[in-house]
């Protein structure tokens, strides 16, 4: 009865000692605090480089613009590949820029009979009804570009617009097209 008595106490002194104990509780709470700390600090870098990707293409989507504004697709006779390419060449952090990037340039008689599809359709889906009318001296020009932005954390931070939890970034600029003259051949 004394040896159940003392197996009895030995044991909760091992228990209390094990309540006490603070070897390894640093480890415990880095463990607890790691993951949401990483998930935050990785939500912030993400969403750095999607504001970032967004603001060169703003950048680029206004220089790109500037050629159409200017004449310079339209006297040099580039093509919608071309011009795509430009923009392409332009781009940072865009990695598979010809495949996923969209182009969509309008021309208008005035300001008020501009008018565009969405870029998105009802279910998150991109839709990809562009054309290439650069438009000729006088024009009212709108200059699209979008792309969707893989994002690695969709519902984590709430970056995710379109089906398949990609950002869309999309850009566009909209001018009249200064006088030039356009070389018959």
């Amino acid at each position: 009865m004394e040896d159940a008595r003392q197996g009895e106490h030995t044991r909760r002194d091992r228990q209390r000692g094990f309540l006490r104990a603070r070897s390894g509780s640093a480890a415990v709470e880095f463990s607890l605090l790691a993951i949401p700390f990483f998930a935050l600090l990785f939500a912030m870098i993400e969403t750095c480089i999607v504001y970032f990707a967004a603001s060169n293409l703003e950048s680029v989507v206004a220089d790109a613009g500037r050629l159409v504004r200017t004449g310079q697709v339209q006297t040099g006779g580039m093509s919608e590949a071309q011009f795509k390419d430009y923009i392409c060449g332009e781009m940072m952090l865009i990695s598979n820029c010809g495949a996923d990037l969209h182009v969509d340039v309008r021309n208008f008689t005035n300001f008020n009979s501009v008018s565009f599809p969405p870029l998105i359709d009802e279910n998150g889906n991109v839709v990809d009804t562009t054309v290439f009318q650069p438009g000729s001296a006088g024009d009212i020009v709108l200059v699209r570009v979008y792309y969707t932005w893989g994002v690695m954390s969709p519902s984590l931070i709430g970056l995710s617009n379109v089906d398949g939890g990609g950002r869309l970034i999309a850009a566009s600029v909209a001018f009249r097209n200064e006088p030039f003259i356009v070389p018959t051949s």
